[in-house]
């Protein structure tokens, strides 16, 4: 079952939220503490290997393994006595909103905003590294824009708060151009390919399959994501669980890991019909939906528990400085008032499912 987002206001502000039927409501989930590696909070953990009566999962499109997952219905098989609920998102904020109100039990969103969300206290653990961006997202312009120099006194879009958004600031930081000097405008992907097209906009820092609809449109790439990680500038696409339902169904979250992982399988063994696959959920051509499927790097759950990625319950990887540094960021762009400590982001890390 897909529900598909409809925006409501919520006590975050400039957030949105997808309303969750009344057949998706499970009760009300309530928050959690817990230490990397032992985060269930004493008496709250169902039996081992209880089961959920409904998985809500917070997708976005993005050509990676999770959105291949779904394609394939490896959810549907990872937990086949379960009610699986897709809820679609645009982008990293709405999915923050969604575990602020408690309205769904996985998410996807990027490393951006999965910074903010522990910066506010938001209940969830970070337990899956769905992709590490790369050249899949960009700053595409139009042909006015020849460098970067040129975006002086031109209209950009992006989606506010988004790995995107944090790449384009870094790279005008990065090319000493004031924020200043140009107009930054906050729009969904939908909305931004929609003013492209009514040509109101110069470009925008976006990712796929939206990218490929601007290059067709004309669109030409300034930068990309894998440019700036050259630079140190480093975003990837995290996979997120409410606190509630890890401590409460552990072996849920592994099995869904393992889904993941046959995911990642599928395309490594197969890239072709990998992208036949996932082809109708991006909305894109086959050709396309492959190309940009090897934009990104996939990483199994074995992978991820190296030191560069997140790390074991007992040596937490880098991945949380690369958290922290985004927190930090955002605060320097006023966007949250102060970053926490590189433990509390150590601490968010749930690694036992990997």
């Amino acid at each position: 079952m897909q529900l598909k987002r409809r925006d409501v206001l919520l006590g975050l502000v400039g957030l949105s939220l997808p309303i969750i039927s009344s057949s998706c409501a499970s009760g009300t989930p309530q928050a959690s503490s817990g230490a990397t590696g032992s985060p269930a909070a004493a008496g709250s953990p169902a039996a081992s290997g209880a089961v959920a009566d409904k998985v809500r999962i917070g997708y976005q499109v993005v050509p990676n393994a999770e959105l291949l997952a779904k394609a394939l219905g490896l959810a549907q098989k990872a937990f086949p006595n379960s009610q699986v609920q897709y809820v679609s998102f645009d982008s990293g904020r709405d999915v923050n909103t969604a575990f602020a109100a408690k309205g769904i039990d996985f998410g996807l969103i990027g490393s951006v905003p999965t910074s903010v969300g522990i910066a506010r206290n938001l209940p969830y653990y970070v337990y899956f590294i769905h992709d590490v961006i790369g050249s899949a997202e960009a700053l595409i312009v139009k042909d006015t824009v020849k460098v970067p120099a040129d975006l002086k006194g031109k209209k950009i879009g992006t989606p506010f708060g988004s790995t995107a958004h944090f790449s384009l600031l870094n790279l005008l930081k990065l090319e000493n151009i004031d924020q200043k000097d140009l107009t930054i405008l906050d729009l969904q992907p939908p909305d931004l390919v929609a003013a492209w097209q009514r040509g109101d906009i110069d470009g925008g820092y976006v990712w796929q399959p939206n990218l490929s609809k601007l290059q067709k449109a004309g669109g030409t790439l300034l930068k990309t994501s894998a440019d700036l990680a050259k630079q140190g500038v480093v975003t990837a696409d995290v996979g997120v669980v409410s606190k509630e339902f890890a401590d409460k169904y552990p072996d849920a979250v592994k099995q869904y890991v393992s889904a993941l992982n046959e995911a990642v399988k599928v395309y490594r063994s197969d890239p072709e019909a990998a992208a036949k696959t996932i082809a109708p959920e991006l909305g894109i051509p086959v050709a396309d939906s492959k190309a940009a499927m090897s934009e990104i790097i996939w990483l199994d759950s074995s992978e991820q528990k190296d030191t560069k990625y997140l790390g074991t319950a007992t040596a937490p990887g880098e991945f949380a400085k690369i958290l922290k540094d985004s927190a930090e960021f955002m605060v320097a762009q006023k966007s949250i008032p102060n970053a926490p400590d590189l433990t509390v982001y150590q601490k968010s890390f749930y690694t036992q499912a990997l």
